[in-house]
Order: structure tokens, then sequence, then C-alpha cells
């Protein structure tokens, strides 16, 4: 049933971000070939994903730094397909404390491109928000220069609106609500941006329809970008999505909200920046759980991991095995 079906596509970066802090425990986690995941609605129940390259489709990270896993990031790119969102924006250290500088950061995603070839990297300019200091001026001007930067190392550029959730207005009071007009206008001139350097651009998980300046629709994290980044063939299903808006295939991920350090103010994963911290200390790198360690009151299940994998992709898997 198709209710039923489970992903095997790992996301690593969803909920923290877990390559910048916690790369430690990923990279043992697939050393060791498991990990163990709490439902963050029902503590109680935990879920055990393979972590073998028979169970696993694709790994996608997402992150806001790669630099801390990049010396052995070949140990999972050699035995797994992956693909890779890094988030660079026009944010400063009040609004993202604990990110590098835009130019550290231009630097990473040129290091990570020439481990994995461009063709599996997403660069990330979201959430594009408003402030008195973060105008539409400086996005376009930050957008540009990033875009001439980038362009030649990395498959597309995807973006989106800031999501005006309860959350949001305690923790950022000084944002500055998005008009229709102001979005138009910021889509309209990163679209001529991205033509100018040959950028693909697209939005994701955003309302609207910004075709007309040449932006693609939602979707970044679908079976065909996966598939032609690692040359695999997927079977053609339906892309359920994560949220309102979202064209994505489902996935699974194995970190753990309220546990990112950053302290970015638009967060969505954390309750606040000093919950995120307090709960770090939870944080074993021996552990299968990213916080913490499985109680006697916990009950594991295994997850199913049925392939996406087209038929034929699935024989070859078996012929190489």
């Amino acid at each position: 049933m198709h209710s039923q079906r489970k992903t095997m596509i790992i996301n690593t970066g969803g909920r923290t971000d877990t390559v910048h802090y916690y790369s430690k425990w990923l990279l043992k986690r697939f050393e060791e070939g498991y990990v163990l995941s709490r439902n963050p609605l029902f503590p109680n129940k935990v879920t055990r994903y393979e972590l073998t390259p028979d169970k696993v489709d694709c790994v996608v990270f997402c992150s806001k730094n790669y630099r801390p896993i990049l010396p052995d990031l070949h140990k999972i790119t050699d035995r797994f397909n992956t693909y890779f969102h890094y988030t660079i924006t026009a944010y400063g250290k009040d609004i993202e404390p604990g990110v590098q500088t835009i130019e550290k950061s231009v630097e990473t995603l040129k290091r990570l491109a020439d481990i994995v070839g461009k063709q599996r990297i997403a660069w990330r300019y979201d959430p594009v928000l408003l402030t008195e200091k973060y105008t539409i001026e400086r996005h376009l001007e930050t957008f540009d220069y990033l875009a001439r930067e980038l362009t030649p190392y990395v498959d597309r550029c995807i973006f989106s609106f800031v999501e005006m959730y309860k959350k949001l207005a305690v923790n950022m009071p000084e944002i500055i609500l998005l008009t229709d007009e102001d979005k138009h206008r910021l889509a309209k001139a990163m679209g001529e941006i991205a033509q100018r350097y040959g950028l693909y651009l697209q939005t994701c998980a955003t309302e609207g329809d910004f075709s007309a300046y040449g932006i693609h629709g939602s979707g970044c994290m679908t079976l065909d970008i996966i598939g032609r980044a690692n040359g695999v063939n997927f079977k053609s299903l339906k892309h359920k999505g994560n949220r309102q808006h979202c064209g994505c295939v489902e996935s699974r991920d194995i970190g753990a909200y309220d546990s990112c350090p950053s302290g970015c103010k638009y967060c969505y994963a954390n309750k606040s920046p000093a919950k995120a911290r307090a709960m770090q200390q939870y944080h074993d790198p021996d552990s299968p759980l990213l916080l913490g360690h499985l109680r006697e009151t916990d009950v594991v299940t295994q997850s199913p991991q049925k392939s996406f994998l087209a038929p034929q992709q699935m024989d070859l898997i078996g012929l190489w095995g």
C-alpha cells in the first residue's frame, strides 16, 4: 500500500546540522552500519535504520558547514549514492551566530565540490527574510556575489521565502513581513542574476509561481535530481513531500530536534538556541542515538526500508554484491 512505503533515502540534516556538530557520530553510525532515531512525537518509540549500501538508496546531507567532515567524507561517498545541500545566505552572526563567514563558506563549498563533484551539490539560499539591515538590495547584492562564485561548483540553487510560524515572532521580532510585491521583486531580480551566470534556480516549498522569471518549481530532493547526480535510475513514484507546497520525495531523518547549537534566529527545528545548547550534553558519539541512550521503556522497530531503485538497478546491485 502506498501509505506503508518506507523510504530508503536517509536525510542527515533536516532536524539538526549533523555534519557541522556531530560528524564523529555520523561517521561511526555508517561504520557500524545502523542508526537509531527517536520519534519526536512519541519519545518511547525508536526506529532502527540499516546504514548499508543494499538498504539505502541515497544519503542526503544538509549543512551550513561541511568543513568538519571533509577529510573523512569519502568513507560515505565511496559506498553510497549521495547528494549535498549547502546553505549559504546573506546573514551575519546577528542572525546566524554559529555559522562561518560567507567567504569561508564559499571556500568550503568549493572544497566539497572537488571531493564529490558539482552534480551532487545544491546551494541553498534560504530562508529569504527581510529586516532593516537585510533589505532587498542587500539580498540581491549578496546573491549576485554568491552566484558568481558558486555557479561553476553547484548543480543548482534553491531558495524559499521565510514561513511566518509562531516561534519566529518571538525569536525574531525585528523581522519585516514580506509582501507579494517584495517576493516578486526579489524573484525577478534573482532570476535575472541566475540567468546571467547560467545558474539553475528553483524554489523550495514556496507558494506562488515564479516561472515568468526563469525560476523552476518546487522539489529540491526528487528522485530525478538524486538519480541524475549519481547515474542511477529510480522507479517513477509520486513524491508525497514533507510539508505544504513541498514536491520532494519522502526521506527518513536520523537527527533530533532541539540539538543544533548554530543559534539561527529563524530556525524551525529548535524551540530556542538555549535549549539546543543544553541538549548537547546528552550527546554521546558512541551511542546509536544522536541524543542520549536507549532506555528500558523504549520500543525499537526495524524500518522496512523498501527500495525506490528501478528493477534493473536492483539487478545490477545483485551482480555487484
